[in-house]
């Protein structure tokens, strides 16, 4: 087994047997916010159906990779993470990401392509402006730590408890610094818009991502776009998995309904 993929639940009968024998027939890829573990979506496999197995995507830097180096550039993550991958997508997949891990996911989706893969079924992407839009802030990851800290704030994702714990921050600082320098660095090059599905998610008191900007996701794709804003701010995810869930699946009637076949 790969460390880059976490398995919260193997659906099907063969539960916790190794990925490869799984008799799941649907992959639903994971891809964390800044900061997060593969951890976040520990509860998301057993609201499913027996066949639809969800894979979380374990960033290195944190909890079982907990001593591995971080990436910071988005970039050399890919090149790291996709061969990773490729073992995995032999079967039907989706990749779904929040914040950050949308971006991760784009632009894995975009590797695929460029290495002549099947792609997923449809990219789920939350809480983030579509790639090819300008920074809508300023960036923070090179912040000096109490502006930075200060800068988190606004997120409303991490509680005050732990921004105001020395301890806990000395561990997750690093992990959010190199997160939102993957995030703040990125260099978006255009390309030709995908021909799967996208669906765009967001929360409607979130400061951060707007519907204009989640509605820009549009333009990565010439298939059906979808856009839903649930109640929560940038961090809505956490309140509203089931409504994320119900949609991920409904894939299957979209599945039957394009003539894919798990």
């Amino acid at each position: 087994m790969t460390p880059w993929l976490i398995y919260p639940q193997t659906n099907g009968p063969q539960a916790n047997a190794a990925p490869t024998n799984s008799t799941a027939e649907f992959r639903l890829f994971c891809f964390p916010y800044s900061g997060a573990g593969a951890s976040i979506f520990r509860t998301w496999a057993a609201p499913l159906a027996p066949h639809i197995e969800v894979v979380a995507v374990q960033l290195p830097g944190r909890e079982t990779r907990r001593k591995e180096p971080l990436f910071a550039n988005l970039p050399a993550l890919i090149e790291a993470l996709t061969p990773a991958l490729l073992p995995y997508l032999d079967r039907p997949f989706a990749f779904f990401g929040h914040s950050v891990g949308a971006l991760i996911s784009f632009e894995v989706a975009r590797q695929l392509r460029r290495v002549g893969h099947s792609p997923p079924v449809q990219l789920i992407v939350s809480s983030r402006p579509a790639p090819q839009l300008p920074a809508a802030t300023p960036p923070i990851h090179h912040l000096p730590d109490a502006d930075f800290l200060a800068a988190l704030q606004r997120y409303s994702g991490t509680p005050a408890i732990v921004l105001e714990n020395a301890d806990v921050m000395n561990v997750f600082m690093p992990i959010l610094r190199a997160d939102l320098a993957m995030n703040e660095t990125h260099v978006y090059q255009p390309e030709a818009p995908f021909e799967f599905p996208i669906a765009a998610f967001g929360g409607r008191q979130d400061a951060q991502v707007s519907q204009a900007s989640l509605a820009r996701w549009s333009e990565q794709t010439s298939a059906d776009f979808q856009i839903e804003l649930l109640p929560g701010n940038h961090f809505f995810l956490k309140e509203q998995k089931m409504a994320i869930l119900h949609h991920i699946a409904a894939l299957e009637q979209f599945m039957a309904k394009v003539g894919i076949v798990p």
